[in-house]
């Protein structure tokens, strides 16, 4: 039975089944199963399945270069980000249909947290690279001008692309990733989210679909 721990800093400990996976709570820990649909064979379909899931989204965290881990800082010291990331993807980021699992990229979490997520009002592939616009919803509580928002892409051939500012005070902001003549057949997947200026808090990541 694979299993992989996850921590929801919102809603704590965490116990029943959710999809093909089973959590429980031992020694402190959320811990997330995988159901063993047939024990006696552990080579079915579905256990094959299950191992294909699990095996995507390990595999995806690695692709990120480590900018997860600052997407997840509100778990417990005992809850690595990887276990956070891996808790919040296998649910639904896997799209089961095709004869092959492959990732859903709009339904990936590169961050989570309580911070409010971030609202993107435009998103075009400019000649400086991709441009993001977001409001900055100062009058939400705990949101400061101060916030660092963060932006993530990769591209088709593994390319990670990352920007970095404070949220602003202005009514909505703008943050650009720099690449030159990219163009939109050529990002795989593009998020956006904020942290605060301790680094402590996250908010949940906002897909950004590029047209």
């Amino acid at each position: 039975m694979l299993m992989a721990k996850a921590q929801n800093p919102m809603t704590g400990q965490m116990s029943g089944s959710m999809a093909n996976f089973v959590t429980t709570t031992r020694n402190g820990e959320n811990v997330i199963r995988a159901k063993a649909f047939n024990p006696k064979d552990a080579n079915s379909p579905a256990q094959q399945l299950q191992r294909a899931c699990f095996k995507l989204i390990g595999e995806e965290y690695q692709t990120f270069g480590g900018i997860t881990d600052e997407g997840f800082p509100e778990g417990p010291i005992s809850q690595s980000a990887y276990n956070q990331f891996m808790g919040a993807n296998l649910p639904g980021a896997v799209d089961k249909s095709g004869d092959e699992p492959v990732i859903d990229y709009s339904k990936l979490v590169v961050s989570n947290g309580t911070l409010p997520q971030v609202i993107v009002t435009a998103a075009n592939v400019t000649a400086a690279g991709i441009s993001i616009s977001y409001q900055t919803n100062l009058k939400i509580p705990k949101v400061y001008a101060t916030d660092e928002v963060v932006v993530v892409a990769k591209t088709a051939i593994g390319e990670l692309l990352l920007e970095k500012q404070v949220r602003g005070d202005a009514k909505t902001g703008t943050i650009v990733l720099d690449y030159p003549g990219i163009k939109a057949t050529d990002v795989k997947c593009c998020y956006l989210f904020v942290r605060s200026a301790d680094g402590s808090k996250a908010s949940t990541s906002t897909w950004v679909p590029l047209g």
